[in-house]
């Protein structure tokens, strides 16, 4: 093989760098694809590129791409955690050492040239997007927000130096399974104790000021327990609220006030649109559309996104009341399974889980190297 660096400048190769990956996983039934809509806003568009920097990098065979990568800093995360860490993100591969240890040694030597003392990933440019590299759970079909990859990419990540910086599980769970009895007795306690209520999305969506509240609280409910978090500025704020709001449904998703009427906690899930995401194939016209109307209207499968509580209400046993509202929902929506958001494995929240009957679904890795 003859293969060559390049780097991703034109529209033409923009292109083909987020296109690669639909035929590299061509024949793969678990893959799902991105909308190259959403990929090129992220990648040429998004509000974070006004402080992260970024490259983007291709090796090709010929006119044919062997694989992609993104070399990605971002100043925030660094100063807030006193790193100086570069990221790699898009990362895609064929079964070539060759060709990833072109990729990677690339990342590494911009990033060297950055002042970069350390490289980290698979990950995004912030804590929303998809990170961590797949390495169990190959049979699944992955949440749409979470990478899928080949098996070996493992093993050449590893052959190229890299090591385990975390784990982020997922879990399956038969959705009917109601709330332990402990559980509800907590809620209903918690609920008349503190003079809590049950709001609605439906209403909320519709006042921008509360939206931008939802997500402050966001903010604040995983800045200490989230690792390696990073907040949101008030324009990725702006930028969440319009590309997720309009798919927030109560029915699978509550938000409870106190007593002042500000948000006090959350628990946020969609239903799974992968199966229509791959209907689509990275297009949402002119038929894509209508796979995803389909999907937003069939509970049978959900995904659980986020849940949280603001510092004051955190420890306080306010995660009982979303956990039995959204119990609830689930039984009266009639979701048959919940497929659970990554979760550090390290961090306490995840032996919630341990309550209710339930299987590993997928595991994924971040990988940090020193670079030299």
């Amino acid at each position: 093989m003859s293969y060559q660096l390049v780097e991703v400048h034109t529209k033409r190769d923009l292109m083909r760098f987020i296109k690669f990956p639909d035929e590299l996983y061509r024949n793969c039934p678990q893959y799902v694809p991105a909308l190259h809509s959403d990929q090129i806003n992220s990648l040429t568009k998004v509000s974070t590129l006004s402080y992260c920097s970024r490259r983007m990098w291709m090796v090709v065979d010929g006119e044919n791409v062997a694989g992609r990568i993104c070399g990605i800093i971002n100043p925030r995360y660094n100063e807030r955690y006193n790193t100086r860490r570069a990221r790699f993100g898009w990362f895609d591969t064929i079964n070539d050492i060759n060709v990833a240890r072109l990729l990677i040694e690339t990342a590494e030597a911009w990033a060297k040239e950055q002042g970069m003392d350390e490289i980290h990933g698979p990950l995004y440019y912030n804590t929303l997007g998809k990170q961590g590299m797949l390495v169990e759970g190959f049979e699944n079909v992955p949440p749409f927000n979470c990478i899928y990859n080949f098996p070996y990419y493992k093993e050449l990540i590893e052959k190229l130096g890299f090591i385990k910086e975390c784990d982020w599980v997922q879990y399956r769970l038969e959705a009917q399974q109601g709330v332990p009895e402990k559980t509800r007795r907590v809620a209903k306690m918690v609920l008349e104790k503190y003079n809590l209520k049950i709001g609605r999305l439906d209403k909320l969506k519709k006042d921008p000021e509360k939206v931008r509240n939802f997500f402050k609280v966001y903010n604040d409910s995983f800045a200490s327990s989230v690792y390696n978090f990073i907040p949101f500025t008030d324009e990725e704020i702006e930028e969440e609220a319009k590309a997720s709001m309009p798919f927030i449904s109560d029915k699978a998703s509550c938000v409870l006030f106190d007593a002042d009427d500000n948000v006090a906690a959350f628990g946020i899930s969609f239903p799974t649109i992968s199966l229509a995401l791959q209907k689509a194939r990275g297009k949402m016209f002119p038929f894509g559309w209508i796979h995803f109307l389909r999907a937003l209207s069939d509970y049978s499968t959900v995904d659980l996104m986020i849940n949280g509580a603001t510092p004051e209400w955190q420890n306080k046993g306010i995660s009982a009341v979303y956990y039995d509202v959204m119990a609830d929902k689930a039984a009266k929506s009639g979701v048959k399974w919940a497929i659970t958001n990554p979760q550090i494995e390290t961090n306490s929240a995840v032996n919630i889980w341990n309550s209710y009957e339930h299987e590993l679904f997928m595991r994924r890795r971040c990988y940090i190297k020193s670079i030299e």
